[in-house]
């Protein structure tokens, strides 16, 4: 802390490298947050947190979050003049919602929806969930729908209920945690069976994913819908059923790369130490260098399974008219929505560094959040981030901008960016 604060931070501050603004801001945040709960009145007093409004500002947050990631047959938005009964499967949906463990884990009011049998208090490595039942919050909205529940123990029972129903809801999850590595990107607990077992009985079987990363979807192509919930916290049931019935257009898109295999990671395999003697100090190569993510997927010319960007959404969008302005380093272009319902759209700009840099991948350098009408178009403008474009001279110990000319490209993904334009830096 020494090294970022106090006299150095002051320094830094007199010498203009740090804007007084940037500390006005800090301070502003700090003293907010102190009237607020009343510390600083003379004499003090005493305050409670808004719990209600946590959970309004938690179930906003996860509205925003959520990515749809298929909708085939228009599945979704849950259309109550057609969908007159739901087997909502698996997840233990009628309960309850997984949380992350470690540092994303929260103790919610109440204590654990499923406590570990035997325990009377949880511990890191205990499986947390909140209890938040999409089933109960599903049933609020669609008063009118006969929903009904099965754990997802019996396939066979799983699957006669949803073959009854006119929608299928699996619920599944993959709880990770700091400290430890999944043991791999499938899901636990014989899911992807259940999966599979549902969508065979029913076609118009949706799967709601609750886990804090990318996982493999061998049943992908036999399912009509896919949601990416996350953890969805201490509201998520309601942000889940809202998106599912439409009240919530999703806008969320993907901050990874979803991989159609582990095969097709840069490490398909864990790296451990020896069994022999697993003390020992052993040595990983990481030598992919900048290509990970969606970098790697590029380089390597493999196609994800979704990719890194992506996100679809009730409406659709259509881009056009891109122009950079090199003197500026902004690119401009139109965004409109050709479908029938309001929504946001993310647009996201990727610039490839000019030839004989050694780098043949695309790099994010910018995004905007555009919302829009049915049938609305809209002028929008992205700044550069011209650190991002930056390569690291080890040899030199400092970071270069090579001039030349960089393509650039504007669009709705990583992988689905048509519109192409290139910024001069000489």
């Amino acid at each position: 802390m020494a090294d970022y604060f106090g006299p150095k931070l002051k320094e830094a501050v007199d010498a203009g490298k740090v804007p007084l603004a940037e500390i006005d801001d800090h301070v502003r945040r700090i003293l907010y947050a102190e009237f607020l709960s009343g510390i600083v009145d003379d004499p003090p007093q005493k305050s409670v947190v808004d719990a209600e409004k946590g959970l309004e500002v938690a179930q906003r947050q996860e509205e925003r979050d959520i990515v749809l990631l298929k909708n085939s047959q228009t599945v979704l938005p849950i259309d109550p003049s057609k969908v007159h009964s739901i087997a909502v499967i698996g997840g233990h949906a009628d309960i309850a919602m997984i949380s992350g463990g470690g540092s994303a884990q929260v103790d919610p009011p109440g204590g654990n929806a499923i406590m570990p049998p035997g325990k009377g208090a949880t511990n890191w490595q205990d499986h947390i969930w909140f209890p938040t039942s999409p089933l109960k919050a599903l049933r609020e909205k669609l008063p009118n729908a006969k929903i009904d529940f099965d754990s997802g123990a019996d396939l066979q029972s799983a699957a006669s209920l949803a073959k009854s129903s006119d929608l299928a809801i699996v619920f599944a999850y993959q709880w990770e945690c700091e400290d430890m590595d999944l043991p791999s990107l499938s899901l636990p607990d014989k899911q992807d069976a259940l999966i599979e077992q549902v969508a065979a009985a029913n076609p118009r079987t949706i799967v709601v994913l609750e886990t804090g990363t990318a996982v493999t979807m061998p049943w992908l192509d036999k399912v009509a819908g896919v949601v990416e919930a996350w953890y969805s916290g201490s509201a998520g049931h309601r942000a889940v059923a809202n998106v599912l019935v439409g009240d919530v257009n999703p806008t969320g898109k993907l901050a990874i790369s979803f991989p159609k295999s582990e095969q097709d990671l840069p490490r398909p395999v864990i790296a451990a130490p020896p069994a022999q003697d697993p003390a020992s100090n052993y040595a990983v190569r990481y030598d992919e260098g900048p290509e990970v993510g969606y970098k790697w997927y590029e380089v390597q010319r493999k196609e994800p399974l979704f990719a890194f960007g992506f996100g679809l959404s009730y409406t659709t969008y259509a881009y056009s008219d891109l122009s950079v302005d090199s003197n500026a380093k902004t690119v401009r272009f139109t965004v409109k929505n050709t479908g029938k319902r309001a929504g946001t759209e993310i647009a996201q700009v990727y610039a490839r560094l000019p030839k004989g840099a050694d780098e043949s991948f695309k790099r994010l350098v910018g995004w905007k959040r555009v919302t829009l009408a049915p049938g609305e178009s809209q002028s929008v403008t992205v700044a550069i981030d011209t650190r991002v474009l930056r390569t690291f001279d080890q040899t030199n110990d400092r970071w270069n901008f090579a001039p030349g000319d960089y393509q650039v490209f504007a669009g709705a993904s990583s992988d689905n960016a048509p519109l192409a334009g290139s910024l001069a830096v000489r």
